[in-house]
């Protein structure tokens, strides 16, 4: 049963990554099939979005370009690290944010 669910969240979860819009394109296709695999990485992507709107707004404002930078650097590889699980059909939280974004999108997706 888990890997069905897995199966069948496993499209919308890579479409979750592809920029906001496919955040928010997925966010809509999963609220008619309701899979929590799906959510799962919806909420991941949400989280990643929200930061990185925060760095180019905030810290390339205000700590430079230099800081900016080296943020979206990190910023990027948890997204491939979050785009990899989506792929390979794991749940696997970004390093040092992801339990946060679990927690604070729980009623997202």
């Amino acid at each position: 049963m888990v890997n069905q669910n897995v199966h069948q969240g496993k499209s919308i979860a890579i479409i979750s990554y592809i920029t906001w819009i496919g955040t928010l394109i997925a966010f809509i296709m999963n609220n008619d099939k309701r899979n929590s695999f799906a959510a799962f990485h919806i909420r991941q992507m949400i989280g990643l979005s929200i930061f990185s709107i925060a760095n180019t707004f905030i810290i390339a404002r205000y700590g430079g370009v230099w800081a900016s930078g080296i943020i979206g650097t990190g910023l990027f590889v948890l997204w491939i690290i979050g785009l990899i699980g989506a792929t390979q059909g794991e749940e696997k939280k970004v390093p040092l944010v992801g339990d946060l974004f679990q927690e604070w999108f729980r009623n997202i997706a």
